[in-house]
């Protein structure tokens, strides 16, 4: 009889097991086919089809600026999110040491001790100190899929980590280079100032002289006033931007040390690798994908309630009480019990349990499928950025230098005679607006860098 009911569990268990209780996370079908839209990709020094790409290098290597390095070290030490998040994966790893014990029995001491006498007389003392065991079986995998649960919970939290620490790092590059630009264009103004205000003081000269009018004083003068009006509102990002850095850095609002703009070096060739590296590269995919894992095991743990579970209790130690009797001195007493039990009239409710599992698994899945194309969007836009910012700051180095040598011109035709004062302001004008907007694009030309580092699930 015994030895039928021990084939007979494990017919079962193999039964379980061939229904899929047992079986581990396999991840979908995924079509990866176009993601980065290949024609853009595929541009000047974009490739899309080498197997290594821009989110597998270390930031040391893409961020080369020395002093870029020491703030972006500093904020993967200090910043408080960043800390969280590592604290987050701590906890996750304690939870799954605790699914794993749940495998082993437990123990348990409950002594009992008791006086008695019968009306009145002697009295009479009893004990007993056992110690307690009880195990729960593994059956039907009810256990196995708690633990691989808890398993994707910490690669989830270790994918948050990652997430956070990529961010970071895209943060602070983002506002280190946003210091440079708005540097590099305050410098630009404070020279239009001076340009300007030698405008206005040729003209006051040339109207003393009889040579000009009031009309082209008061232009000059407001075309002066106008460029210096744009001064503090730089100077005021400047001071937002280093306190965003501040905070990133963990660190109260101060002045942070940089280089300059034109001293920055961006790597021209990368290339963004193949688009199913992303399921693993990107932590916040990868970490939608642990969450379907952890969908689908708990689904087993559901489907693993309609079937019986096995539960062995024992017990072992001294007492001084046998029935009736009273027995000194102790002696050891050990006992131990198996009791199976299977759902009956809650079929029901397990059945609603599994449905609600199942429904949670399937968004799950909805969430990873939109994951995975929002990141290849970003991929996307990412490269249209930099190589729009390219080509547009390739034809303005152009165009700077034509507007230089009409200003040049202009001015020395008005001192000629040959030219209104109004060719003058405006030709300034538009060499101010040329170089603000090649400094523009400069600085996204690198943010497109750094965006891409981000959405390829850079943070080595």
């Amino acid at each position: 009889m015994k030895r039928i009911l021990i084939v007979s569990m494990i017919g079962m268990v193999t039964l379980m097991s061939g229904c899929g209780l047992y079986k581990q996370y396999d991840r979908p079908t995924v079509n990866a086919k176009g993601l980065y839209r290949d024609s853009v990709s595929t541009a000047d020094t974009l490739a899309a089809k080498d197997t290594t790409n821009l989110g597998n290098l270390p930031w040391r290597d893409v961020f080369t600026d020395a002093t870029l390095q020491q703030l972006i070290e500093t904020g993967l030490k200090n910043n408080t999110d960043l800390l969280t998040a590592t604290l987050s994966v701590q906890q996750s790893e304690e939870e799954l040491k605790a699914a794993r014990l749940s495998f082993w029995p437990s123990f348990s001491f409950a002594g009992t001790g008791t006086l008695s006498s019968w009306d009145f007389g002697k009295r009479s003392a009893t004990y007993s100190l056992p110690i307690e065991a009880s195990w729960s079986t593994d059956l039907f995998g009810s256990l196995t899929n708690a633990k691989r649960a808890s398993k994707a919970t910490l690669l989830q939290s270790q994918d948050y980590q990652r997430s956070v620490r990529t961010k970071l790092i895209s943060d602070i590059a983002n506002s280190y280079y946003t210091l440079l630009m708005l540097d590099r264009q305050l410098e630009i103004t404070d020279s239009t100032a001076i340009l300007t205000k030698n405008t206005w003081d040729m003209m006051k000269a040339q109207k003393q002289y009889g040579s000009g009018d009031e009309a082209s004083v008061q232009s000059s003068e407001a075309n002066y006033y106008s460029t210096m009006a744009s001064i503090p509102e730089l100077k005021r990002q400047i001071r937002s931007t280093e306190n965003s850095l501040s905070l990133l850095l963990g660190q109260s609002p101060q002045t942070i040390q940089r280089n300059k703009l034109a001293d920055q070096s961006m790597t021209e060739s990368f290339s963004v690798g193949i688009p199913v590296q992303m399921l693993s590269n990107r932590p916040d995919v990868h970490s939608a994908e642990m969450n379907l894992a952890y969908c689908y095991y708990e689904v087993n743990v559901a489907k693993a309630a309609f079937y019986p579970s096995l539960t062995i209790t024992g017990s072992a130690g001294w007492t001084n009480s046998a029935g009736s009797a009273i027995v000194n001195p102790a002696k050891v007493l050990a006992s131990a019990v198996a009791g199976l039990s299977m759902p009956i009239f809650s079929k029901g409710k397990l059945k609603e349990q599994l449905k609600v599992a199942q429904i949670t698994q399937e968004k799950a899945y909805l969430n990873w499928q939109y994951s995975i194309l929002s990141a290849g969007s970003e991929v996307s836009n990412a490269l249209a950025l930099y190589q729009s910012s390219k080509n547009k700051s390739m034809w303005e180095d152009k165009q700077i230098v034509s507007l230089a040598k009409n200003v040049e011109i202009s001015e020395k035709l008005f001192k000629l005679g040959s030219s209104s004062y109004v060719e003058v302001i405006s030709a300034q004008q538009s060499l101010l607006s040329a170089q603000l907007s090649k400094v523009s694009d400069d600085f996204y030309k690198m943010q497109a860098v750094v965006n891409l580092y981000y959405a390829l699930g850079g943070g080595r």
